[in-house]
């Protein structure tokens, strides 16, 4: 079935109509499911006025995301009804030689554009939000910073993969896919390896782990479980949030330890080898490496679908372009395929729900379930964490299991 540009046009309409309207439904019920009643398992770490400031906190955040996202709405409408991606690219024809030029002028305009709206709602959420609950540390000059690097990183690295994206189109035609397909997953690969060697440093300090105590009992659990640990390190996540987190990146003699400085104040040496426990579980059993490859299939995926779109003139005509347009045509493509994102994104979330509930299993076995029941406290309190989320909301977001869930499953292991 040959569709003309009137019903791509359709098809795209109700595709971002109904995407918000699901995405406000599901934010709505989790909205309206905020309960100031302190759960009674919960009553030896939250007190009831630290309760009620959480939920306070996430009223907050989705009152400001509700008026974010209608917002955006309305903007996306405008430049549909309007045709103005097709006027950007008549624009950027006008100014630019090649596919590839047109191509990264067209992307780069509307990168700048987009941000340009978005830094008063960042700038709102770090500096008025997250100030307002106290886990905001970072300053103006920092937030600039952030951007600068950020914006250089993606002109750099976008700008390369789009390049030769477009290359391929324009030299290979429909096959493409396959092509890009390799490259993207040697990029991806690549990431994995360097992330915490070339990319983190360039925002955050990273220095090794003091000898003392900690490192002592973290090698110590290391060789228990016939796991080597040499590089762990610390990040001073503290200059930019309060909030606490911990990581592992890489592979072979390339992975590292990535502990938050916010962690090391606020656990335990107990809780702290505890949460290191569950990162190691998540290697153990190959969580890193399978949701690797589970990404670079769903991008395989992805490009194939799209090689079958990218040259149809009349997915260009239903945004406002003249003729033939790939970077009008990548849009049109990243809108249609909203809806199979959304469904493979739910997979991935149960895969990880799934996965958390075994690296948790995996700490409590080889380690203390106590310590990690602690730690996953602590972590909760101290980012004012949603202890009652709505089911829909998080089968729709939550890449782990609530709080609440995952501490009677600990409970069932002990």
């Amino acid at each position: 079935m040959i569709l003309t540009s009137d019903q791509f046009f359709a098809i795209i309409l109700m595709v971002v109509v109904i995407d918000y309207a699901l995405n406000t439904l599901v934010d709505l019920l989790n909205f309206k499911r905020a309960n100031s009643k302190l759960p009674e398992d919960l009553q030896g770490f939250f007190n009831q006025e630290k309760y009620s400031e959480a939920v306070k906190y996430q009223r907050v955040n989705t009152k400001f995301g509700l008026w974010s996202g209608l917002s955006s709405l309305v903007i996306m409408l405008i430049v549909l009804l309007f045709g103005l991606f097709g006027e950007l690219d008549t624009y950027v024809r006008v100014h630019f030689n090649s596919v590839i030029t047109q191509t990264l002028g067209f992307f780069g305009i509307i990168f700048i554009v987009n941000d340009i709206w978005n830094i008063p709602w960042q700038w709102y959420s770090t500096f008025k939000i997250e100030e307002r609950f106290g886990f905001n540390k970072m300053t103006s000059t920092i937030f600039w910073k952030d951007k600068i690097k950020s914006y250089v990183l993606t002109a750099i690295i976008g700008g390369i993969l789009l390049s030769i994206l477009v290359f391929l189109i324009t030299w290979i035609g429909q096959s493409f896919w396959w092509i890009f397909w390799i490259v993207i997953a040697i990029f991806m690969i690549g990431a994995n390896f360097f992330y915490t060697s070339w990319i983190l440093p360039l925002f955050n300090k990273l220095v090794p782990l003091e000898d003392g105590s900690l490192r002592e009992k973290i090698m110590s659990y290391g060789k228990s479980v016939e796991f080597p640990i040499q590089n762990i390190y610390v990040m001073d996540g503290s200059k930019r949030s309060a909030k606490a987190n911990a990581f592992f990146s890489g592979f072979g003699k390339r992975k590292k330890i990535v502990l938050f400085d916010t962690l090391l104040e606020k656990n335990t040496e107990e809780e702290l080898v505890a949460i290191l426990a569950h990162e190691v579980g998540h290697y153990k059993k190959k969580h890193t490496i399978s949701g690797l490859f589970s990404g670079i299939l769903q991008t395989g995926a992805m490009l194939f679908i799209m090689s079958f779109m990218i040259f149809n003139p009349e997915l260009s005509k239903a945004l406002g372009a003249a003729q033939l347009s790939f970077p009008v045509n990548f849009i049109a493509f990243g809108i249609i395929y909203t809806p199979i994102s959304l469904i493979l994104s739910l997979f991935s979330n149960f895969i990880s729900r799934k996965h958390e509930y075994q690296a948790d299993e995996f700490a409590t076995i080889t380690y203390n379930g106590n310590a990690l029941q602690n730690a996953l406290k602590k972590l909760s309190v101290d980012s004012l964490s949603n202890l009652k989320p709505h089911k829909l909301y998080v089968f729709f977001h939550y890449s782990h299991p609530p709080l609440l869930e995952r501490l009677k499953a600990i409970d069932k292991l002990k």
